[in-house]
């Protein structure tokens, strides 16, 4: 492992039983990087987490973190932010918030406590009780005690529960800043479009093993066919009369059309041109919930193979 991986997973596995949740997984987490970690309900994202959290260990292979492949749980250098929240309900924000900041072992938290509270339009909050705060405040909270001690390495899972869409964007500004401020920053996800918006990188995680891993642009042009994205004039689509379309998805005022073959295009075209008035013809790339859905949705869950493979596109 080199200094520009804050992670690394070599070849690990971990069963529970005769389940066998991890298998053969391995990626790279860059240093500085915000990293996204996507896959469907069960697909052994959480106990990858517990691995790097060293709340688990592998059964087989090897799990780097920080540098070092051994360490204690509670590492004052890593944030977590679990899904399953848990503050003390009678608590001040600020003392509660100050309770974490001696469990980083923060000399002075005060500083720290007040640039968070600020950072997230919290600081009339500060002295209200926990159980005063609504679901969205108190995830806030939640989020600043998982950060509080500036870590190198931040793990924060499905971190945007509950929030309205200010303070969805208050949050994920901080995120960034985060890691723009040097905090490696992994981001568990089940929002495609958080992830596709936010992440430098991205992996998916499916039956255990690593099914995606790179950058957007990588993802998409390895696993995503380019569809024709359309608009007629009257609104509607002759997905019958149209040669070589595999599949016509609708979306918001366009259609989307997945052909079986891209040199198609043309004759789709001129088809189109016959059935009526073309407001919009553009060549577009699927996105992350697309490559998500081929890849774990109904049809891909159907195949008793482990896992949907790299070959997977749409």
């Amino acid at each position: 492992m080199s200094e520009a991986d804050a992670v690394l997973l070599e070849n690990v596995s971990r069963s529970f039983g005769t389940q066998r949740v991890v298998d053969r997984l391995s990626f790279r987490v860059p240093t500085g990087s915000l990293f996204g970690l996507i896959g469907p309900n069960g697909s052994g994202k959480t106990t990858t987490m517990r691995m790097i959290l060293r709340i688990y260990q592998p059964q087989e292979g090897r799990v780097v973190v920080l540098g070092q492949s051994q360490g204690r749980t509670a590492d004052t250098r890593v944030g977590y932010l679990p899904e399953e929240r848990g503050l003390y309900p009678r608590m001040t924000v600020r003392r509660i918030l100050r309770y974490f900041a001696n469990l980083k072992q923060i000399p002075k938290p005060d500083e720290a406590i007040d640039r968070w509270l600020t950072a997230l339009s919290m600081n009339s909050w500060a002295n209200k009780r926990v159980e005063q705060l609504s679901k969205g405040m108190a995830q806030k909270v939640q989020f600043i005690t998982s950060v509080i001690g500036s870590p190198k390495l931040a793990i924060l899972d499905e971190p945007f529960s509950g929030l309205d869409p200010v303070n969805l964007d208050l949050l994920k500004n901080s995120i960034r800043q985060l890691r723009d401020e040097g905090t490696t920053v992994i981001l568990s996800t089940h929002d495609m479009d958080v992830a596709q918006s936010m992440c430098d990188r991205v992996l998916m995680i499916y039956r255990g093993q690593n099914v995606l891993d790179g950058t957007l642009n990588e993802i998409r042009t390895q696993k995503g066919q380019p569809r024709l994205r359309v608009r007629m004039a009257d609104g509607s689509i002759p997905q019958q009369y149209l040669p070589g379309v595999e599949s016509c998805i609708a979306n918001g005022d366009f259609y989307d059309l997945v052909l079986q073959n891209q040199d198609a295009r043309p004759e789709v075209m001129r088809a189109l041109a016959d059935a009526g008035d073309i407001e919009h013809f553009e060549t577009v790339r699927p996105s992350l919930h697309d490559i998500f859905v081929a890849i774990a949705g109904p049809e891909a869950s159907s195949n008793p193979s482990v896992p949907s493979n790299s070959n997977t596109a749409i």
